[in-house]
């Protein structure tokens, strides 16, 4: 897929001035968006991702048209699980509401930088190291196991050792001053945990880029592909918090859903590299079949997430209704005290 030089930069800047007019209004009126608003952003971000995807296919052939789809897909539900991250950290923070749309801009313009150097990084290590494909796969594999094993547990936004370096060497104020990075005390030019909560944001941004980089190469090789799946995954992520916040806690088995994608990627790319290695019996996965199992995978997922949340909300109003407790269940009614005789 040869992509001119002018088409690049026009997908650059087209990204930077949605980016741009998107700081404008965040910037303008500061708040939390209503769901009607939310909710409009995100079906135009999707609908701008389709409108793209099918011009690939309609311009390049459904080979690419399906690749991008898929990655799309992909780094789109993975951006979703990564929401609960920015949920831990903006509660273990405390960011006030009016200013955590700014968070996620931020956020959102310190991954795709992050993104779009591990993507030029890992371009240029395939293109030289044909066997980076093996630890791609292998990677994604782990982290799919690790994904599984901890599904069950209660996540804790844990601070890195980026984040407790700079808490540790840099001088900070323990309140906030409105969406300023610094302020001054007593003459002395403070950090306020507003920088803080950008550091953890960009850090944690880094490990999901680690994530998220590998498990496209394996949908696609293609450069230009692999950037624009990941731009218009990160795309309407902030309204997207908005919009699905309280959700989020419904999708219990989102993280078991993605760890079976990542295996199926991580053995997709492992037996590309056996079958370019002149091992006969690899299988060779189509793309079709790549974008089958990976919105199949979801749909499951989706669906059976819901129904498990509505089941265990169902008992959960059961058990606190004692209109609906069985025979027996109640304790004993309380018998009266025989009132005693008056003197007559």
């Amino acid at each position: 897929m040869s992509v001119p030089v002018w088409a690049w930069l026009a997908t650059i800047g087209a990204f930077v001035a949605i980016i741009a007019f998107d700081f404008y209004l965040v910037a303008r009126n500061p708040r939390d968006p209503s769901m009607r608003e939310s909710t409009i952003w995100v079906c135009s971000y999707v609908a701008l991702a389709v409108i793209f995807g099918l011009g690939v296919l309609a311009f390049t052939g459904p080979q690419y048209g399906g690749e991008f789809f898929a990655g799309w897909i992909t780094e789109y539900s993975l951006s979703v699980d990564n929401l609960f991250i920015f949920v831990l950290i903006m509660s273990r923070f405390a960011v006030p509401r009016e200013y955590r749309q700014k968070v996620l801009l931020i956020g959102i313009v310190l991954a795709l930088l992050l993104r779009g150097i591990f993507i030029a990084l890992g371009a240029e290590a395939i293109a030289r190291f044909d066997w980076m494909f093996y630890l791609f796969g292998a990677f994604l594999i782990y982290t799919a196991w690790k994904l599984i094993r901890h599904s069950d547990e209660d996540e804790e936004f844990q601070e890195n050792r980026v984040l407790r370096a700079v808490r540790r060497v840099v001088p900070s104020t323990t309140e906030y001053q409105g969406a300023s990075l610094t302020t001054k005390v007593d003459g002395r030019r403070l950090v306020t945990p507003m920088l803080i909560v950008m550091v953890a944001i960009g850090t944690t941004d880094l490990l999901f880029a680690v994530d998220s980089i590998p498990a496209i190469f394996g949908l696609t090789q293609e450069p230009y592909l692999v950037f624009t799946a990941n731009a218009f995954a990160l795309m309407g992520l902030r309204q997207l918090f908005f919009l699905i916040g309280g959700l989020l806690d419904r999708l219990v088995y989102l993280s078991k859903g993605l760890a079976i994608i990542l295996a199926f990627i991580g053995f997709k790319l492992i037996f590309e590299a056996m079958h370019h290695h002149g091992v006969s019996w690899a299988p060779e996965v189509p793309i079709w079949a790549s974008l089958l199992v990976i919105v199949g995978t979801l749909a499951i997922t989706t669906i059976a997430s819901l129904a498990k949340s509505r089941k265990d909300s169902a008992a959960e109003k059961a058990a606190t209704d004692p209109t609906t407790a069985k025979d027996g269940d109640n304790p004993a009614e309380e018998v009266p005290e025989p009132t005693s005789k008056s003197a007559g």
